[in-house]
C-alpha cells in the first residue's frame, strides 16, 4: 500500500503510550502484510524546547502529507505563563484546524471485566455502548474576538463562540450517518434555551432530520445530558455536541468505563480523491504526575489504533482484532493502576502491552 503513518508522541505519557501503541501496530502490519512506513515528530512542550514553537511548519506538512497520524498527549506545566501561541496545547488547536479536523468520534463502552472500576453502580453502565460525535474545529475554541484585555473597569476575558450554519450540518451529517449503522437514535446536546448559538445548531439539526427517516432524533439541554449520562447511560446511543459541551461529555462519559486511560478516539476530515485524513488519540492528556513510572494505561492509545485501522485503512477486521485483544486483556484480569480491581494481576505499560500481544496471538 506504500502508506506513511505520522506518529507524534507529544508530552508526558503521551510517549509511553504512542511507543507501546506502535508495538500493537507493527504486529497487526506484519501480520496482514500492510507496506506502511513511520515517521515520528515533536510537538507541544518538546517542539517548545528544540524549536521554540509547538508545531512547526515542516512537522505540520508531514501530516497533511500523510493524511494519518497517531497523537499521544499535549500539555507541559512548564509552559503554563506562556503567551497563547507558544503553549503547548496550541499545537493540537492549529492540528485540528489545519488539518480540517472536525468531527471528533468518542466511542464510550464499557466492558464486563470492569465494571466494579466505575464509580458507578454495574446496574448502571453495565451494557453502555455510546458515540460521541464532537464538533472539533468551530465554536468557543476558534472563535474570534479572544483575548484579555484592560478596560477602564479592570481585566476581562473574552472567548466568543460562533458556529456557521454549514459547520453544524457537516458534523450532524456525521452523526445521523453513524446513528444508522448502529441503535438509530440520535440526541443533539446544546443549550438553546439561552445561547443564540445554540439555537441555531438546534435549527439546523432539525433541518436536516428528514433526510434520515429511520434515525430518532432528540434533543437535550447540556445540563440535562450531563446529569442523563449519569443516571440513565444505557439510554444514549450516538450523542451529538459542540466543541465545547463535546469536550465536557466526553470526559464525563469517560467514568462510565471507569478510567479515562480506557477512551480512543478518531478526529476526521472531509473525504477527498486523497481519501479522508484523519487523526487518532486517547482521550486522555499528559498525566506529568506518572511519567516514567510504567504506570500509563495503554489501552485507549491501542484503542486508537483500531479506529486508526477501520477508519484510514479500511481494515474493520484488524480493528475488531484489536478491540478483541484489549477485551480478553481485561477478562484475564491484567490491569494498569487506574484500573486496579481486587484479585487482578496488576501490571506496568509494556506488561499490558505484551498481554495484548499475547491476546492478538491467541
Amino acid at each position: 500500500m506504500g502508506l506513511t503513518i505520522v506518529a507524534l508522541p507529544g508530552d508526558g505519557v503521551g510517549k509511553e503510550v504512542v511507543s507501546s501503541s506502535l508495538r500493537v501496530f507493527q504486529e497487526c502490519v506484519s501480520k496482514h502484510g500492510i507496506d506502511v512506513q513511520l515517521e515520528e515528530y515533536k510537538i507541544g512542550g518538546q517542539a517548545l524546547e528544540e524549536y521554540g514553537e509547538p508545531l512547526p511548519d515542516f512537522v505540520l506538512e508531514a501530516c497533511k502529507s500523510s493524511r494519518i497520524i497517531l497523537l499521544g498527549a499535549v500539555g507541559d506545566d512548564r509552559y503554563d505563563n506562556n503567551p497563547p501561541h507558544l503553549r503547548p496545547e496550541q499545537a493540537l488547536l492549529r492540528l485540528r484546524k489545519e488539518l480540517g479536523l472536525f468531527a471528533n468520534l468518542r466511542p464510550v463502552r464499557t466492558n464486563a471485566a470492569l465494571l466494579e472500576s466505575s464509580p458507578l453502580k454495574a446496574s448502571i453502565v453495565e451494557g453502555v455502548d455510546i458515540l460521541i460525535v464532537r464538533e472539533l474545529t468551530g465554536g468557543i475554541y476558534f472563535g474570534e474576538p479572544r483575548g484579555i484585555e484592560t478596560r477602564a473597569e479592570g481585566r476581562v476575558g473574552i472567548n466568543t463562540e460562533v458556529y456557521f450554519d454549514y459547520e453544524v450540518e457537516r458534523i450532524a451529517r456525521v452523526a445521523f450517518e453513524a446513528s444508522q449503522g448502529r441503535r438509530q437514535r440520535l440526541t443533539s446536546v446544546d443549550k438553546a434555551n439561552v445561547l443564540e448559538s445554540s439555537q441555531l445548531w438546534r435549527t439546523v439539526v432539525s433541518e436536516l432530520s428528514p433526510d434520515f427517516p429511520k434515525v430518532a432524533l432528540q434533543h437535550m439541554l447540556v445540563d440535562n445530558c450531563a446529569m442523563q449520562l449519569i443516571a440513565r447511560p444505557k439510554d444514549f446511543d450516538v450523542l451529538l455536541a459542540s466543541n465545547l459541551f463535546g469536550d465536557i461529555l466526553s470526559d464525563e462519559a469517560a467514568m462510565l468505563t471507569g478510567s479515562i486511560g480506557m477512551l480512543p478516539s478518531a478526529s476526521l476530515g472531509e473525504s477527498s480523491a486523497q481519501g479522508r485524513i484523519g487523526m487518532y488519540e486517547p482521550v486522555h492528556g499528559t498525566a506529568p504526575d506518572i511519567v516514567g513510572q510504567e504506570k500509563a494505561n495503554p489501552l485507549a492509545t491501542i484503542a486508537s489504533v483500531a479506529l486508526l485501522f477501520r477508519y484510514s485503512l479500511g481494515r474493520d477486521d484488524i480493528g475488531r482484532e484489536i478491540e478483541y485483544a484489549i477485551e480478553k486483556t481485561l477478562e484475564r484480569g491484567y490491569r494498569t493502576p487506574d484500573i486496579a480491581t481486587e484479585g487482578g494481576h496488576l501490571l506496568g505499560t509494556q506488561e499490558m502491552v505484551d498481554q495484548v500481544l499475547e491476546a492478538l496471538h491467541s
